[in-house]
């Protein structure tokens, strides 16, 4: 087997002293924080699209990265190299997980029957690789938005066709998510939304969605895959508006139509940008609703309205992410997978590991200060005081459901104007800048 990578050996840790590029000096996979090792708390995977397929084409430019992997007229072929390139950069860097759409390990044929057979041949050698490293599936996906046909979506296709071409894609990728081992499968609607109302029936589109979603359910209970559904949200790009675009109108749509017990969302930084809200922003709901269950971590650039997908590398931001992660009971069947690539002038191949050490690192820093935040409780104090009113007396009252207006007007009416305290941001933003 050739190798890809050959001047880069295992990726270590060296601590924070070193000056070593391709060394970790933060993560550490066995030191122990709150009662499990970095590695268990993280679950880093590296994401098969970026790392290995996106070769610095962007909107103005076709690609700039040249890769020994990719050097071929056979597609086949170029499919199982670049999985063998994939396998050995998962061990170098020393990462546990990784994940994939099915179109980027084995190419699109002229028919459906001959693309699966192409999946299984390559899903085979995948499956020997994981059972040779050591490396696992974090979850699998379908590339249902790339081919023309699904210029108009998938679930939401105005036509019944394409329809059953996705449900029958997505079907194929579930099967091989489990043969895997995958620990969960995502949905990622990338063309699940409109362009202009003169031509879409909303209510339709909104229905048919959950159609497939409730089919995928019903076939991973007939197949026995026991892994994690999730809803990946995202707005706008590149329909005007998708329906999933962040995780309230996930939520939303998972009530409505009966889904929430088997589904769970998978949250992507960047995604929460386009969406007006923050990351944590993002988190923080799904924990509230109990819905957390996986992460891509990245970043965008605020100075550019699109996807930009760049590693993150903000302590600041992995510190407030890794705290509402720990609170809301850490990850079970996810993880923080780099759904991220490097930029297009970036174009050796040891770049690949300058941008997964210092995303690992990062995320490492954040972990050990939520850690400690945890331990030390000042954050959680000054809320629960903030809060404390509601413990007792008339909010007590309030939340149990004894009270109503009749008794609330009474109240004011007898003690006046309420007092009021404050919020005390600066100081908080203080307490978090120390840990950091």
């Amino acid at each position: 087997m050739a190798e890809y990578f050959p001047g880069v050996k295992q990726i270590r840790y060296e601590g924070p002293g070193s000056k070593n590029p391709l060394a970790f000096r933060h993560y550490n996979s066995d030191e122990v924080v709150l009662g499990k090792t970095m590695a268990e708390h993280l679950r880093f995977a590296v994401c098969y699209w970026h790392t290995f397929k996106n070769l610095g084409a962007d909107q103005f430019g076709g690609g700039t990265i040249i890769r020994d992997y990719n050097d071929s007229s056979d597609p086949m072929e170029i499919a199982d190299m670049t999985l063998e390139a994939a396998f050995e950069f998962f061990t170098k860097l020393g990462v546990g997980f990784w994940c994939f759409h099915d179109r980027d390990i084995a190419p699109e044929a002229d028919d459906l029957a001959e693309t699966n057979k192409r999946l299984d041949k390559i899903v085979q050698k995948a499956g020997k690789l994981q059972a040779d490293t050591g490396v696992k599936l974090l979850w699998g996906t379908t590339n249902a938005f790339s081919h023309r046909r699904f210029m108009a979506g998938a679930g939401t296709n105005p036509s019944p066709g394409v329809f059953a071409y996705a449900a029958s894609q997505i079907k194929k990728a579930i099967e091989i998510t489990k043969e895997l081992g995958g620990a969960g499968y995502v949905f990622w609607g990338g063309r699940e939304g409109y362009d202009t109302l003169l031509n879409t029936d909303m209510k339709r589109e909104l229905d048919h969605m959950a159609l497939l979603l409730q089919m995928a359910v019903d076939y991973k209970k007939k197949i026995g895959f026991k892994g994690q559904f999730y809803i990946e949200p995202k707005p706008k790009e590149p329909t005007k508006h998708q329906y999933d675009s962040d995780a309230g109108s996930c939520y939303a749509f998972l009530q409505k139509y009966d889904l929430l017990g088997d589904f769970k969302l998978n949250i992507e930084a960047n995604h929460a940008t386009l969406a007006g809200h923050d990351f944590c922003h993002e988190l923080a709901f799904c924990v509230a609703n109990g819905i957390l269950g996986s992460v891509d971590a990245n970043r965008g650039d605020m100075l550019l309205g699109w996807d930009t997908d760049q590693f993150p590398n903000n302590v600041y931001e992995t510190t407030l992410a890794m705290y509402i992660i720990l609170k809301g009971g850490g990850f079970t069947t996810g993880g923080l997978n780099f759904d991220a690539h490097v930029r297009r002038q970036s174009i050796d191949p040891v770049d690949l590991f300058h941008g997964h050490i210092g995303a690992m690192d990062v995320f490492a820093r954040g972990l050990k200060n939520a850690a400690k935040m945890i331990e030390d409780k000042a954050l959680r104090n000054a809320v629960d005081q903030r809060y404390s009113g509601w413990n007792q007396g008339l909010g007590s009252r309030i939340e149990n459901g004894k009270v109503g207006f009749d008794e609330l007007e009474t109240y004011i009416l007898e003690n006046g104007e309420p007092e009021l305290q404050s919020g005390r941001q600066e100081l908080l933003e203080n307490l978090l800048n120390d840990y950091i």
